[in-house]
């Protein structure tokens, strides 16, 4: 979290923002009865926090009703609603391919968008009645339910109170900091130079049994009875720029659940998901490999967490979540993340003698 999160009063500060820019301006075009808003993603001001919901993610409206999505997130989304059992496919395939805005959507077909982002927008029409799941292909525990009763049914609530409810969730995403808590620890014994990163994340570096340690990213999954969302960290934390000696190995944990992120060095893969070829597998799964120069380039591939498993169904193999790089040489030697690199997931080690 930054530094002026943890000031007086910055929650409060946070609620009033968070209510500005999830509250969407109704379609002129439509009648006001018959069409609603909601909103996809929320950050914040630097971009580290990201909360990976629809807001709210329930929703009770009427056949014939529209809902229109706003997109408030620097990191991309889809608005997806795949038909009953249909199997969903690796983004970003979409329905295959996407649906172009105003869509209609009765549960016969698949409806999505393409990746969008901050700004953007979707409608969706729902001529009749049904339960929808709704669900973002980026990321899988990203869902919420859109309710569709009989025309002349009585709503639960209105406008206002969906723009108050997003508001409400996007806060308690944003401002939960639990996942990064546990590892408190004021320990800067690296000689961190942005020290800032480490007291607002809490996180502890290992180094003393162990490799040095960074966490690439932390997460937290929750729900509500409409749905689950996700807060992901999307930072290098745990010595922002990180100094070793030569010959030392760093580690970097992936701690998100479900969001996976890359450790790059030098240039970036046109394909982010496979490792680059100068990587080898240690005995305990993690990814490693050696740089000897700044100009030298390494790449993790994603390292992610395996999906949660489920009763009834095949348990899922183990996540690659470790990469070890080990620096023999001195040197500077800057790296991103190469999927979140445009929000401010970057880093750098500094190798001394």
């Amino acid at each position: 979290m930054s530094a002026s999160f943890s000031k007086p009063g910055w929650s409060v500060c946070l609620w009033g923002l968070l209510a500005a820019a999830l509250t969407v301006q109704q379609a002129p075009s439509l009648d006001a009865a018959s069409h609603w808003s909601a909103a996809v993603g929320a950050q914040s001001h630097d971009k580290g926090h990201q909360a990976l919901a629809f807001l709210p993610n329930e929703i009770w409206i009427r056949a014939g009703d529209s809902v229109t999505w706003r997109f408030n997130a620097d990191e991309i989304h889809t608005v997806s609603f795949l038909t009953s059992g249909q199997t969903r496919l690796p983004f970003p395939v979409g329905c295959p391919g996407f649906t172009a805005s105003p869509a209609v959507f009765d549960g016969s077909a698949c409806v999505t968008t393409p990746p969008l982002v901050t700004g953007q927008n979707f409608t969706v029409a729902f001529p009749t009645p049904g339960n929808f799941k709704l669900v973002c292909l980026v990321h899988p525990n990203m869902t919420g339910v859109v309710h569709v009763l009989p025309a002349a049914a009585p709503l639960p609530h209105n406008q206002a109170y969906y723009n108050a409810k997003a508001a409400d969730e996007a806060n308690d995403l944003l401002s939960d900091d639990d996942s990064a808590s546990d590892h408190r620890d004021n320990d800067d014994h690296h000689g961190d130079h942005d020290g800032d990163h480490d007291r607002d994340h809490g996180w502890h570096r290992h180094g003393h049994h162990g490799p040095d340690t960074i966490a690439a990213g932390v997460g937290e999954v929750s729900a509500t009875a409409g749905g689950t969302s996700t807060l992901s960290i999307m930072r290098f934390i745990g010595g922002n720029p990180m100094v070793i000696r030569k010959g030392q190995t760093v580690e970097w944990d992936n701690l998100d659940p479900v969001t996976p992120h890359t450790i790059t060095f030098g240039v970036e893969p046109a394909d982010p998901m496979p490792p680059s070829g100068n990587v080898t597998i240690d005995a305990d799964g993690a990814r490693h490999v050696t740089i000897n120069s700044p100009a030298d380039s390494a790449h993790s591939g994603f390292i992610v967490a395996s999906l949660q498993d489920q009763i009834g169904r095949p348990q899922t193999p183990l996540g690659v979540t470790r990469f070890r790089v080990t620096f023999p040489h001195a040197g500077a030697f800057p790296y991103i993340c190469a999927l979140h690199d445009e929000l401010g997931m970057t880093g750098k080690i500094i190798v001394v003698p």
